[in-house]
């Protein structure tokens, strides 16, 4: 099994050159929108979002996370690793999301893709007390890929539930699912969702979800589906069902084909808002960081900063529900970052 693939990022870069495709007839959708609307007034808008100072109690509540890539459970990374993690992840991490799968299209999770999990968890309590440890857990969905997981079968919803058991059988502490592109409304994945709880509740551990960014203009998502055949956003409704049935919802807020800081900054403080006001107080809400670098239709590396985004969840953040405990960044990812992506991750985030 190729694990390259599931070792990049939760997002877009990831998929084969059919789903890059699409990219095309969404950016292409965009263009669209834009000559529907007027032009000035979308971008007036976005670059008003945009505008201002963070409000000074925008930073991080020490409940911010991590995606960390495969070579942590697969044996690439040792001791000397372990040690120095505490430095790298140094600021407001709680979490970190740890690549375990892929999940096989039938739900399964082979146990011999994460050899080195007991050594990882074991350093990172020593090393990090109080950071918790979750397996991330990923693969392609059905109906977009046909060969990937086909969450309204029942079958497949209890092997994946099955496989989250296993994780926490090896001694994770919590299960986050990385599974797209879910379409909004889908039923399958809220079953889903409501059947791992019940073991990760049972358990008292945290279940974890990356998803899509939420509908920028009503109906968006529909739009998206009938013109590109594929499931960018979530409406805002579907956003909130899942975010009650999981303890943690963690937006992927990058891949917008936003052309440059300014419009990203006021995306991004716009994905914000809409988040907050459907995310329960109870819901850690993680607003993503895009800590890698890319020039494709839809991430424009220039545009889309760590210090961009930043701004754009403080500003959110700050104008919605500054005084909110439940709320924090994750950085993706470890084996992309760079030294100026963590900088500014604790500089203009954690103000240290």
């Amino acid at each position: 099994m190729d694990l390259s693939a599931w070792t990049r990022r939760p997002g877009w870069l990831r998929v084969p050159r059919l789903l890059r495709r699409r990219w095309v007839g969404i950016t292409l959708l965009l263009v669209g929108v834009l000559l529907v609307l007027p032009v000035g007034g979308l971008v007036l808008a976005l670059r008003l979002a945009d505008a201002g100072e963070p409000d000074a109690r925008a930073r991080t509540r020490g409940r911010d996370a991590a995606w960390l890539g495969h070579a942590w459970v697969d044996g690439r990374k040792g001791p000397a690793d372990y040690a120095a993690l505490p430095q790298l992840v140094r600021g407001g991490i709680r979490d970190l999301y740890v690549h375990t799968g892929p999940l096989a299209n039938d739900g399964s999770l082979p146990a011999a893709l994460y050899p080195k999990a007991a050594e990882l968890i074991a350093a990172v309590h020593r090393e990090l007390p109080g950071v918790r440890v979750q397996a991330w857990l990923g693969d392609v969905v059905a109906p977009e890929h046909p060969e990937g997981l086909h969450l309204e079968q029942p079958e497949v919803r209890q092997r994946i539930t099955e496989s989250a058991a296993q994780v926490l059988d090896a001694g994770f502490d919590g299960v986050h699912y990385d599974l797209e592109p879910v379409a909004s409304g889908s039923a399958g994945y809220l079953a889903l969702l409501d059947q791992t709880h019940r073991v990760t509740a049972a358990r008292g551990v945290p279940l974890s979800v990356a998803v899509p960014q939420i509908d920028p203009l009503p109906g968006l998502h529909a739009l998206a589906g009938a013109a590109a055949g594929h499931p960018k956003w979530w409406s805002q409704e579907y956003f909130g069902q899942v975010a009650r049935r999981v303890e943690q919802i963690a937006v992927m807020s990058y891949d917008t084909s936003m052309p440059v800081p300014s419009l990203y900054g006021g995306y991004v403080a716009q994905q914000t808002e809409l988040a907050l006001e459907v995310t329960p107080q109870d819901v850690d809400l993680l607003m993503g960081l895009p800590a890698y670098w890319a020039d494709t239709w839809g991430h424009r590396g220039s545009a889309e900063t760590v210090p961009a985004a930043v701004r754009g969840v403080r500003l959110g953040l700050g104008r919605a529900d500054a005084g909110r405990s439940a709320f924090g960044v994750a950085v993706y990812a470890d084996f992309s970052a760079t030294e100026a992506d963590w900088a500014a991750y604790r500089r203009d985030w954690c103000g240290c």
